[in-house]
């Protein structure tokens, strides 16, 4: 029997988390400048998360390894009842799996009681099937980003109503 854990990150999921963002993607063929690829917080997410109010990151364990995760985070320029789901990636092991969407309605559950009532992500087509995952959990696609991410090799934004 497969046990799957989803937990707040620690300092020591650091190495592993940023392994799986940069594996996805180069797989993906999606680490351009721009992205998480290059940003150095991706190396620090711990100390990232636990430096903001109101921001949450979740790591995805199964079976005792690190396999994925993602979080929120109150991006510069959105409005205060809106934060952005950032950072979700999944071992190539661990996709297909509904681990993605576990780690989703984790992160939109958390935003709500947190005092969201919107949460914008942006993303690129080449991370098509998380698309897919998005818009069948009520995503919906704007024309322009929101805020101020920095990620500019982002060219798909969502928002969704919690």
């Amino acid at each position: 029997m497969q046990s799957v854990i989803i937990r707040e990150i620690k300092l020591e999921d650091n190495a592993a988390i940023a392994k799986i963002i940069r594996n996805a993607l180069e797989e993906f063929k999606a680490n351009k400048p721009g992205t998480v690829y290059y940003d150095a917080t991706t190396d620090n997410l711990f100390q990232l998360f636990q430096s903001t109010i109101k921001s949450k990151y979740f790591i995805v364990e199964k079976n005792g390894e690190v396999v994925g995760g993602g979080g929120i985070y109150p991006t510069k320029g959105l409005d205060n009842n809106t934060c952005e789901f950032v950072k979700m990636y999944l071992a190539k092991q661990a996709r297909g799996l509904g681990l993605g969407k576990m780690i989703i309605e984790k992160c939109l559950q958390t935003a709500k009681e947190n005092g969201y009532k919107k949460v914008y992500l942006e993303s690129m087509p080449e991370l098509k099937n998380a698309l897919i995952v998005y818009e069948k959990l009520g995503f919906k696609y704007l024309d322009k980003p929101l805020g101020n991410s920095g990620h500019c090799g982002c060219d798909l934004w969502m928002l969704k109503n919690i």
